[in-house]
């Protein structure tokens, strides 16, 4: 790590981060689970995964022990794992002091709250909440019966030009824009089997549902997308359902995904196929006065 302020580490090397920071990382692999997705990807596809800016890592560590971490990929958000008072109010001292600029943070409701008002405090940022999410972890899958009609189906190179489109809609859907370009997205996520389609009986497919590689014993299944025409009719559920039987039986201990709260249907669909509550999160958008 190449600095140390208000107990936090802060640095640009991901092999430094993750040496200091990677075992509390996987010590609560569903509560730390974007972090430890993004590193990953970070460190299987390289640093530009994300944007041209370099991303930049830090970690909390009082008496010899990590206790809470952070990562920024630009033009992505800050990224919080729960932070206590003391935690966020360093955090937020040594973000502002080291010029780190923020268009954002998410973390669990209660380190975001309390980090949007000490983040505002310090900066004059005004914080808007972009979503409210719950996390889910699998526990006894029940697949939708009956299901619909078709089958699913991993995607392979054939499906990259649909891929990148339905990434492109589902990133517009849930207020994201398109950062990463959709093509370079789909070829990683054909390269590990990471997207399987539901297709209906003539073979057209009609839904997707992702998967992140696992790490640490745990994946998260995202995204899931049905094109606005066809939702409704079951493809959602049935291919979500497919994508967490096929990560249990090759041995992925937790399953986990994120709904946004604001959709009372998939909350409900996601409970019906088996998943239960872990914790809520949220995002907010910071704005600053020119």
């Amino acid at each position: 790590m190449t600095s140390v302020t208000y107990d936090w580490q802060l640095t640009r090397d991901l092999d430094a981060f993750l040496a200091g920071a990677g075992d509390f990382l996987r010590s609560r692999p569903a509560q730390h689970t974007v972090a430890l997705t993004v590193t990953e990807a970070l460190r299987r596809r390289g640093m530009g995964q994300y944007g041209r800016s370099a991303p930049v890592f830090g970690a909390l560590e009082r008496d010899g022990t990590v206790r809470a971490a952070f990562f920024r990929t630009p033009p992505y958000r800050l990224n919080l794992t729960p932070l206590d008072e003391r935690g966020v109010e360093t955090l937020a001292v040594l973000l502002a002091e080291a010029e780190i600029e923020l268009p954002g943070v998410s973390a669990d409701t209660g380190t975001v709250e309390a980090f949007t008002e000490a983040w505002g405090r310090r900066t004059g940022a005004r914080a808007a909440l972009l979503r409210s999410e719950r996390l889910y972890r699998l526990g006894g899958l029940t697949p939708p019966e009956p299901a619909p009609p078709g089958r699913p189906r991993v995607a392979d190179a054939r499906d990259r030009d649909l891929l990148a489109r339905w990434y492109k809609e589902f990133a517009e859907a849930i207020g994201e824009g398109a950062h990463r370009d959709g093509g370079a997205w789909a070829d990683d996520r054909i390269s590990y089997g990471g997207i399987t389609l539901w297709e209906d009986p003539d073979g057209t497919p009609v839904a997707m549902a992702g998967v992140t590689p696992p790490v640490a014993g745990q994946l998260r299944v995202a995204p899931v997308y049905t094109p606005a025409p066809l939702r409704g009719r079951g493809y959602a559920g049935a291919v979500t359902a497919e994508v967490s039987r096929a990560a249990v039986a090759a041995g992925v201990q937790e399953v986990l995904l994120f709904t946004d709260l604001a959709n009372p249907t998939s909350n409900g669909l996601y409970q019906r196929i088996g998943y239960r509550p872990v914790s809520d999160f949220a995002t907010y958008d910071f704005t600053y006065e020119a």
